[in-house]
């Protein structure tokens, strides 16, 4: 029955996780200098250790307001103010936990017909004054001077972002644990006078049942920053100001520094103690702090870049959340005393600390040592766990981002082979294309050679049978003469010597494949073979090689037979396809 009734208190936790937490992370993760999910473990963890060693002293001044004396009654307070923040945190507004816990507990006040504390109310009314005056404050002087801090200082861009980076999760550490500290109030404050009384022995340290409640609703805290916080640390990063990580910064420590100051009971002696006045321990609204803070930054910087009208609609909500709350508070304490017949009240206020005193004397000790051990030793086994899973999907995707790579570079070597290839190919054909224009001009020359030739020869014939006829004799001398010069013209060995040198230098490749498979070959039959390869047919290879045309094909029959060719293969298609 006692968790029954505590889950109001853990879903007014959760409710606040996912609304305060973004007025501690909200400035970073809104600025992209923090991942959500590294805020929300820095954020859990802490708030945890705020709300258990540091919680005691607003949760005092809350009960000093409502003296709740019923499980029914704190449920019902806790489950009006988490429906309130819960509306408003799917809005996306950041609303006030302290102001609903406030207006419930002041519901409850009017519905028993009791008269308010109107000190309590005056502390708790100078906190929600003084907490944004001095968040302002505080943000004003903190962003200046780390402004010229930084200035001064010429730190170097990338140092810097690394610096700012830690300082945004120490500074979100502080103020984790400050808001644990400050706001654990609101959650589990109710149900502080019905604490079982026992003392948990983890060795090292000791919590009491006040400490045990405040566990759980750190605990509920940390399960709202996880699962609720993302939304509306996006409005606050990005809607009202925006942020640049130095005043981000700013921002966290301001209102750190603010509730720290409403909700240490050691400061709040040791300034007794040498005659200054205290800050009372209230739960303050973080998110009156920070916005506060965000405005003091915004008149440093001018109030150009203050969102006006969503700060109105946040002002509308700090007037609206008391209200509501303490109005459904009052309908719902009516319906549990009315319809389902639920004590609201059971015991006169003035006999609450009678009755906790004699159940202090009765509170017993459990040893938790082993458990501890085993709980830690559990957590620590997971963690590990975690890190070397973690560390192996890294690896994993490590190698598939190599392989991937490879695979790239492979697929553009295999690109670039196949481009070389195409373009040795189109090398290869304009280079045949122009092997081929060479030999049929070579060609064309043997052609007129031979026409030279064929007509040297006919003249000389003429020139002999002229000579068969009596002459004069100085006539049959120039005769003479003349066909000797014929004769002389139609030797064409260095002409075609020299368009043989120019055809070989031309297909050397054709050359040096013959020479090397058929390397007995004469000189005389190399020389056909090229002819035939250039394309001449059997009179101009007759002028290159100065023989009758005759001569041509029994040159070919035996260079068939040195080739070792078939006999039903033709040696010029043999030649031509070497």
């Amino acid at each position: 029955m006692l968790l029954l009734y505590l889950a109001a208190g853990l879903y007014l936790g959760w409710t606040l996780g996912g609304n305060d937490a973004a007025n501690i992370f909200g400035s970073a993760v809104g600025s992209r200098m923090l991942r959500f999910r590294d805020a929300a473990l820095v954020g859990s963890i802490f708030v945890v250790l705020g709300a258990v060693f540091q919680g005691r002293g607003g949760a005092q001044t809350l009960n000093e307001l409502g003296r709740i004396d019923s499980m029914a009654a704190a449920f019902i307070i806790s489950l009006s103010a988490a429906l309130v923040v819960h509306y408003m945190t799917n809005r996306g507004l950041p609303v006030s936990t302290s102001q609903a816990i406030v207006g419930g507990i002041l519901g409850w006040v009017f519905f028993n017909r009791l008269s308010p504390d109107l000190s309590v109310i005056t502390k708790i009314v100078f906190s929600w004054v003084s907490g944004p005056l001095l968040g302002m404050l505080f943000a004003a002087l903190l962003y200046k001077t780390m402004k010229k801090i930084l200035l001064s200082a010429h730190i170097h861009v990338i140092k810097l972002d690394t610096w700012i980076r830690f300082g945004l999760v120490v500074s979100g550490a502080f103020g984790a644990y400050s808001l644990g500290a400050n706001n654990i109030a609101n959650v589990m404050g109710v149900f502080v006078p019905m604490a079982p009384h026992v003392l948990l022995d983890f060795g090292l340290f000791t919590l009491d049942g006040v400490q045990v409640l405040f566990l759980l609703g750190g605990l509920a805290i940390a399960a709202g920053i996880y699962t609720l916080s993302r939304k509306v640390m996006e409005t606050v990063g990005n809607g009202l100001l925006a942020l640049n990580a130095e005043a981000a910064i700013v921002v966290v420590i301001s209102q750190a520094l603010v509730m720290f100051l409403f909700s240490s009971s050691t400061l709040a002696q040791a300034m007794q103690s040498v005659g200054l006045p205290s800050f009372p321990l209230v739960p303050v609204s973080s998110t009156q702090l920070v916005v506060g803070s965000i405005v003091g930054i915004g008149l440093v910087k001018g109030n150009q870049d203050v969102n006006a009208k969503l700060l109105a609609g946040i002002g509308a909500g700090w007037i609206i959340t008391p209200l509501a709350a303490g109005l459904i508070s009052y309908i719902l304490l009516f319906i549990a005393m009315n319809v389902f017949d639920l004590p609201v009240r059971q015991i006169p206020a003035d006999s609450i600390e009678s009755m906790k005193h004699s159940r202090i004397a009765q509170q017993n000790t459990i040893d938790l040592i082993l458990p501890a051990i085993v709980a830690v030793s559990g957590i620590l086994i997971a963690l590990f766990a975690m890190l070397y899973y973690r560390t192996r999907q890294k690896q994993l995707q490590t190698e598939n981002e190599l392989l991937q790579q490879q695979n790239l570079n492979l697929e553009a070597k295999k690109a670039l082979d196949e481009l070389k290839l195409k373009l040795m190919h189109a090398s290869n054909e304009a280079l045949s294309q122009k092997v081929s224009e060479l030999n049929r001009e070579f060609t064309n020359l043997a052609t007129g050679l031979t026409a030279q030739k064929i007509f040297l020869e006919e003249l000389s014939l003429l020139i002999e049978q002229l000579r068969q006829h009596p002459l004069d004799q100085e006539v049959q001398h120039n005769v003479q003469k003349i066909q000797t010069l014929v004769q002389q013209k139609m030797s064409f060995t260095k002409a075609a010597d020299m368009l043989y040198l120019n055809a070989e230098q031309t297909n050397r490749d054709f050359v040096e494949r013959l020479e090397k498979n058929f390397p007995d070959l004469s000189p005389q039959e190399k020389r056909l073979a090229l002819l035939i390869r250039v394309g001449m047919s059997n009179k101009e290879i007759a002028t290159m090689l100065n023989i009758a045309p005759k001569s041509v094909e029994v040159f070919k029959y035996r260079l068939k037979k040195r080739l070792g060719i078939a006999a039903e293969q033709s040696v010029n298609d043999f030649i031509m396809n070497l």
